[in-house]
């Protein structure tokens, strides 16, 4: 059937969601879809082959997912706590982890299995990619787009710039989050229709919501609304009764994971939420209009002077089809698409809004879920077909729009003139060839929209290899390389080095990080490093260490590591329990032995400390007691908890205990029984005073993470809630969408 035409629209016979029912052909298209979304993953690796290994990629989450798998391997889920990483190990609070989703989980345990992170970090964001595009093919489906079109848009999605060269090459949250919001529109959806029993909703949700990213709750909350109001100009209000009670039992998942962020915040970096706007990843609406120009980059602010990748990018179809599109149908069917509107409008909104709105900042990282509407739009009146009339007019309306497009490419870097071009004559050639594809029929004009895809993902990932706006590292991803450059860092390991000293040193990349690693990489590499990645941070903490977010430290850091903290004369580094010390020679080039530790090695890149006695107390985590404390035993059977059996000998002081813990809020303290304050010593550590007239006795230790028993209980509230709702599946599917 051709898709050009002048006359009344025509009917797709597969345009209608029913007619997948019972009809096996009706799985070819998703199934298509999703194999040619993993296909095209392996694009940008012709010309990078750590594209997925990138900025928080390679310095946070593959390492720490494989640390984390390793853990769950060991038994110990959920992993809540992990004392050794400090400041990056308060996994409960940082949230993002997804600790408590099983769909994370599973993948962490994969990672952990495999000999090398930049493959691990294929194989996880293939599948989200996936994801992605599967729930962006359904949602089109269900509101009425051809099979061939929903396929269209759901392949773009996962390559639009911003997903891909932000989202998936480094920030894997945003990627993991997003992708479950499609799907999660396409069952809500179909649950208020009478299709689909809402436990499905709430299992979807769930899993948004346990990932940890509160990007994708905001994208709960908003496809929610949509839908309501959707059903509110269709006159169809007791469907909201539906769309209510599942959005409340989802919302009750919400505090087991994000209690333990907010009610750890005020010892953090982030204890101050607000609003303002200093431009940082703030989009113009421009910038948005030209979303079908492959080499286009917006004069966004970020770190650095321009932006070196398409984030504004979207599909190359949508901007040189308008002439030829039948945009009455979103006219004609604006009630049915209401809901669509919504999500459209509301995340514009959100894109252009200020850089910091709460918890969400940089509002660029919107951009995707506006072209997630957008899809389900291009994908209805796409699947109306390609207009004849007036041929010649619109040909000359695409071209004028395309060399717009080029223009616009050209005055914001005019640099890369020669790629601008490049990608105006392939656009140009690609429209062309999809308007005379559109006379063969569905599936020829479906073909030539993927060629496309896959020739213009070709194009940009080799015009622009990598998102250089963000760090590359370029970290050994080989785990044994990893663990057999390091292997000598024994023990607990703290590092002091920045990466503008290990620049100063002149050293490349390669040569430096046979030496010393940043974020959590030493995760990786079996060094038990107080070094990590943290999006929180510890404030005290910090400041004494001059720690930045990805464990770079300072001069002054590494002197106040060895200044006497007690009576006793007892430093950070005994109180931290540390066994080596590394010292980039660009930050101090002479690092005497201090007394105890003795220079292990040095060259030209660091000075290795090591400690020359072996720790008291070595089952446990504490690090010094005051005089007139005798402790008989220290043990530590889990990372959240540790018994101290100790005697007072001497009255005369406060009787002082200090571990080698950050006192994290969540923290409760008992002495034979008897809940004892604990407070907050040198550089953030745990600390409690025993009580007065106590001889002898045992202190306690026990952590939960704020809120965790509230958390549970909600959520196990709106798991019981859901069931209660999948009861009434049946009889809301008798009635339809009434």
């Amino acid at each position: 059937m051709s898709l050009l035409h002048d006359g009344a629209t025509a009917v797709d016979p597969d345009r209608a969601p029913e007619a997948t029912r019972g009809d096996r052909g009706g799985l070819v298209w998703p199934l298509a879809t999703c194999a040619l979304v993993a296909l095209l993953a392996l694009v940008p690796l012709i010309n990078n082959r750590i594209f997925y290994y990138w900025d928080d990629s390679a310095a946070q989450f593959l390492p720490t997912w494989h640390h984390l798998g390793t853990l769950i391997r060991d038994g110990q889920w959920p992993p809540l706590l992990d004392v050794d990483a400090w400041m990056g190990g308060n996994y409960a609070a940082e949230a993002l982890f997804g600790i408590y989703n099983p769909l994370y989980v599973a993948n962490y345990v994969l990672v952990s299995l495999l000999p090398d992170l930049a493959v691990s970090a294929l194989l996880v964001k293939a599948q989200f990619m996936v994801l992605l595009a599967l729930g962006t093919y359904l949602v089109a489906r269900d509101y009425g787009a051809a099979r061939w079109a929903s396929s269209a848009v759901a392949v773009a999605l996962p390559f639009s710039g911003f997903t891909l060269y932000f989202d998936t090459a480094g920030w894997a949250s945003g990627l993991m989050s997003f992708s479950m919001v499609p799907l999660l529109w396409w069952a809500a959806r179909r649950m208020a229709d009478g299709r689909m029993n809402p436990f499905w909703v709430f299992l979807v949700g769930a899993l948004i919501v346990t990932g940890g990213n509160p990007y994708g709750v905001l994208g709960i909350c908003i496809v929610l609304v949509g839908l309501m109001v959707e059903n509110l100009v269709r006159g169809r209000r007791a469907v909201l009764v539906r769309l209510v009670l599942v959005g409340l039992c989802v919302g009750a998942v919400v505090p087991l994971v994000f209690f333990a962020l907010l009610g750890s915040s005020s010892v953090t970096w982030r204890s101050g939420q607000g609003i303002w706007n200093d431009g940082m990843l703030v989009p113009g609406l421009g910038d948005l209009l030209n979303l079908s120009a492959p080499t286009y980059l917006p004069q966004i602010s970020n770190w650095q002077a321009t932006m070196h990748s398409p984030v504004a990018y979207f599909a190359w179809f949508v901007v040189p089809l308008v002439p030829w599109l039948r945009w009455g149908v979103l006219r004609d069917r604006w009630r049915e698409l209401a809901g669509v509107g919504v999500v459209v409008v509301a995340y514009l909104l959100l894109t252009l809004s200020p850089s910091q709105l709460w918890m969400f900042r940089w509002p660029l990282r919107l951009i995707e879920s506006v072209y997630l509407g957008l899809a389900v739009l291009v994908a209805v009146v796409l699947s109306e077909g390609l207009r004849t009339d007036r041929a010649r007019a619109r040909a000359v309306a695409s071209g004028a729009l395309l060399l717009f497009s080029a223009y616009l490419s050209w005055a914001g870097t005019p640099q890369h003139r020669n790629w601008h071009l490049v990608a105006l004559v392939v656009v140009a050639a690609l429209t062309a060839l999809a308007v005379r594809a559109a006379r063969r029929g569905t599936a020829a004009l479906a073909i030539g929209l993927h060629l496309g895809t896959a020739a213009v993902l070709l194009l940009q990932t080799t015009a622009f290899v990598g998102n250089f706006n963000v760090n590359p590292y370029y970290y050994p991803h080989s785990v044994q390389v990893l663990r057999d450059s390091f292997a000598g860092y024994q023990g607990a390991t703290m590092q002091f080095a920045d990466r503008r000293a290990v620049d100063r040193l002149g050293r490349g990349p390669d040569g430096a990080w046979e030496h010393v690693l940043f974020g959590t990489a030493y995760r990786a590499a079996g060094v038990n490093a107080v070094n990590t990645y943290t999006g929180m941070g510890f404030k005290d903490f910090s400041e004494t260490f001059c720690m930045s977010f990805i464990g770079e430290s300072c001069e002054a850091g590494y002197r106040n590591l060895w200044q006497p903290r007690d009576d006793r004369g007892t430093t950070l580094a005994e109180m931290m329990r540390l066994d080596t010390v590394v010292v980039e020679r660009g930050l101090l080039d002479e690092v005497p032995a201090p007394p105890g530790w003795r220079v292990r090695e040095r060259d030209d890149a660091v000075t290795v400390l090591a400690r020359e006695e072996p720790h008291a107390w070595p089952d446990g985590r504490l690090g010094a007691v005051s005089p007139g404390v005798e402790v008989l035993s220290d043990t530590s059977p889990e990372e959240t908890a540790e018994a101290v059996r100790f005697r007072v000998t001497d009255d005369a002081e406060p009787a002082r205990l200090t571990f080698a813990r950050l006192n994290w809020p969540g923290y409760t303290a008992l002495v034979d029984g008897r809940e004892v304050p604990v407070t907050t010593g040198p550089a953030g550590l745990l600390q409690v005073d025993l009580p007065e007239g106590v001889d002898e006795g045992e202190l306690t230790l026990e952590w939960t993470p704020p809120g965790f028993t509230a958390g549970l209980a909600l959520g196990a509230a709106g798991l019981v809630g859901a069931l209660v709702l999948a009861l009434f599946g049946r009889r809301w599917k008798r009635q339809g969408g009434r």
